[in-house]
């Protein structure tokens, strides 16, 4: 089901029992923060807070940190439905017959999304702000360490100036006064590439930043798509409708209608970048103070009633870590596309999503865990992964405890561990050098004479089913 607004969703997250509404009187400052922290350990509902000391619009935190309200956030009932919807799209086996290509084409037209409807009129234009203060938003400073307050969860619109495509991404972005902000886009990020071509033609680089709307576009806005794939096609796709596109008001950039709030802007690339950050980051440290781009607004436009929608990061569990869930399993798919061997994958919560990746596969041949690491290591954000342990089809991978018994039996750590140097995440803080250093490769799977292994190799301990049926069918009398 599409969302119209995120006032849409709010209502649903009410009626299914996932919101609490917060009238007491809470700060922006570190306040918002250490209650939202305390319900998202305990796995609490979204809170919407009413009564931010000092502002007028309602703040929006933890809306997508569970299972369940990350999939009404994408309009189903469980993501493994929009797996299976991305697994009919990326379909390799061929029609046999004219009526299945028929099946075919319409259900790939009907999977592929719509494109964007641009419209004249849009409600984030309800109220235009032409002399904009910053300080009118709920901007949370999350912990004590940061350099300020941060925008947490913006949609960032940008083009790329050679070709034109449009990106949409999210980068934290810090405030530092009523008119300018941080723009922190890292080097690998698509943003980061349209500034650097902007730079090599000079000019100022027009951006909007969209908060609130349809929750689909944030997740897509963090979604690892390929360059190729317009995020708002891909929003399309997964609210099963096209969304509405306006011109925003000072910058030439086109932004979902049905925004919250606009932030409108620039970035100059001619111009010093400046000092941003501390911030408390994903990986539950501080990311340390960098040099980006600064962000001027020109212009900012929004809802009558806006809702300012946020997040906090910080140790994990967190709100995003359902984000990162939802990512593991709806990208699967495409993953099994070029290697058909992978039966299943789990990104630990607790390892950040880019310090441990746990594969199973199928293992066919000599050194077939080794190929799966480096080809894993070779693609995309799968690059950043620092610990890759690799294990065969038989073993559940999102069991931990099993994953640690396979892991510690199965490994000779000489033989089995295979270290290699190249990109890291930057908040990686443990690399000597910012975005390069190292990374280990596991390979847990069971070993082969064919692999040099000369010994026989012993089966797990299991009971007979014969036996374990007839416990079964005795379990009562025995008054355990």
């Amino acid at each position: 089901m599409p969302y119209n607004s995120l006032v849409d969703f709010v209502q649903v997250l009410t009626k299914e029992g996932e919101l609490r509404r917060i009238l007491y009187p809470v700060k922006a400052e570190l306040e918002v923060t250490e209650i939202a922290d305390r319900v998202m350990k305990g796995g609490g509902p979204a809170l919407l807070f009413e009564n931010v000391v000092g502002k007028k619009m309602p703040v929006l935190i933890n809306a997508f940190g569970s299972q369940k309200r990350m999939a009404l956030a994408l309009g189903v009932t469980d993501v493994e439905e929009t797996a299976r919807e991305v697994e009919k799209l990326v379909q390799t086996k061929p029609p046999k017959s004219f009526k299945e290509k028929l099946n075919l084409f319409s259900e790939l037209i009907r999977l592929a999304g719509i494109p964007p409807k641009i419209v004249k009129q849009g409600d984030c234009q309800q109220v235009i702000h032409r002399e904009p203060d910053l300080g009118m938003l709920p901007v949370l400073t999350c912990w004590p360490g940061d350099g300020g307050p941060f925008v947490t969860l913006p949609a960032v619109f940008s083009k790329d100036p050679r070709k034109g495509t449009r990106n949409v991404g999210l980068y934290r972005m810090q405030v530092y006064d009523r008119q300018t902000t941080g723009m922190h886009w890292h080097l690998h990020k698509v943003g980061a590439r349209h500034y650097q071509h902007q730079k090599e033609q000079k000019g100022r680089m027009e951006l909007a930043v969209c908060l609130g709307g349809d929750p689909a576009l944030i997740y897509a806005a963090t979604a690892p798509l390929p360059d190729q794939i317009d995020e708002i096609l891909f929003t399309g796709f997964l609210r099963k409708k096209g969304l509405e596109l306006v011109k925003a008001i000072t910058v030439d950039v086109e932004v979902p209608a049905s925004s919250d709030i606009v932030i409108e802007g620039y970035v100059d690339p001619s111009e010093p970048l400046r000092r941003e950050g501390p911030f408390g980051d994903h990986t539950g440290f501080y990311s340390l103070a960098d040099d980006y781009p600064v962000f001027h607004v020109t212009c900012i436009t929004q809802r009558e009633n806006p809702i300012y929608l946020t997040t906090i990061v910080g140790r994990p569990p967190m709100e995003d870590a359902f984000i990162g869930k939802a990512t593991e399993r709806i990208f699967l798919p495409l993953l099994r596309l070029t290697f058909p061997e992978i039966i299943d994958m789990n990104l630990p919560v607790h390892g950040v999503f880019h310090n441990l990746a746990i594969i199973a596969i199928k293992k066919n041949y000599p050194a077939h865990a080794r190929k799966i690491m480096h080809a894993l290591w070779g693609m995309g954000q799968m690059m950043f992964t620092k610990t890759l342990v690799v294990v065969d089809d038989d073993v559940n991978v999102h069991d931990l405890s099993e994953v640690t018994w396979v892991v510690g039996n199965h490994i000779d750590p000489k033989r089995d561990i295979v270290f290699v140097e190249g990109p890291v995440d930057v908040l990686d803080h443990a690399a000597p050098i910012m975005g390069y250093g190292s990374k280990m490769g596991i390979d847990a799977t069971r070993k082969w004479r064919s692999e040099g292994f000369e010994r026989d190799w012993p089966g797990a301990i299991v009971m007979d089913e014969k036996t374990k049926s007839y416990i079964d069918s005795i379990w009562e009398k025995l008054g355990l």
